[in-house]
């Protein structure tokens, strides 16, 4: 008789324990749990010690980049794509209010929204929410992807899919990895480009957030543009 590893045991009472009450579970064991959904056959309790002692927390662990994580002895390609897809899932549950609220009336809403999509980007990204004239969302997507410390917006592009949606306003985002949400000298320079060229084909410019890991700022409310 081949006997089980001791993991399993004690992996089946953190299930027993979950079922019973999710909130009684630490940190360490709802992430051995998460891992050992990928790593059915490694005991993943000190993988999860590991990993939430170099990152943190479980937002820490979950912010972290691939490469990161595949540096830890235990993670494979297989537990990555795990990773990505489950940042994935939580991203899109994270933008649902925003899709589904009838009006986007915050900048603060954009932020949260937007930050859990960008949470731990290693390089900035341009996000944009058209809206009709009531100011509902009719799609949310990434225009561009750029550098660590910038990313191109172009006006042109950004127009074209503002005629293809049929909308009358946009909100541009995007994120500044690691720094200051303070807008840069070229931020506000094509933020006023960008409000012009919509307004020329009678569009208008929302706002322009950017968001950090800990905050927001928003050049309509500071009066940039």
């Amino acid at each position: 008789m081949v006997n089980e590893p001791h993991y399993h045991g004690h992996r089946q009472r953190l299930r027993e324990k979950l079922k019973k009450d999710s909130t009684q579970l630490a940190d360490y064991e709802i992430l051995e749990l998460i891992l050992g959904m990928v790593l059915r056959r490694q005991d993943t309790k000190p993988l999860a010690k590991r990993l939430l002692g170099r990152f943190g927390s479980l937002r820490g662990v979950l912010d972290a980049r691939p490469q990161e994580l595949m540096a830890e002895k235990g993670v494979g390609p297989a537990m990555e794509s795990f990773w990505l897809l489950l940042r994935e899932f939580i991203a899109r549950y994270a933008e649902a209010p925003m899709r589904e609220r009838t009006l986007l009336v915050s900048s603060r809403a954009v932020a949260d929204m937007a930050r859990t999509r960008l949470a731990g980007c290693p390089h900035e990204e341009v996000w944009v929410a058209y809206m009709d004239r009531q100011n509902r969302l009719l799609a949310w997507e990434r225009a561009t992807r750029g550098t660590v410390n910038a990313s191109a917006i172009y006006p042109r592009d950004l127009m074209e899919a503002a005629l293809r949606y049929k909308a009358s306003g946009l909100i541009l985002v995007h994120n500044h990895p690691g720094g200051s949400a303070r807008p840069s000298a070229p931020d506000v320079e094509v933020t006023k480009l960008v409000a012009r060229s919509a307004a020329s084909l009678g569009m208008t410019l929302v706002d322009h957030v950017i968001v950090t890991e800990e905050g927001h700022y928003s050049l309509k409310e500071d009066g940039l543009f």
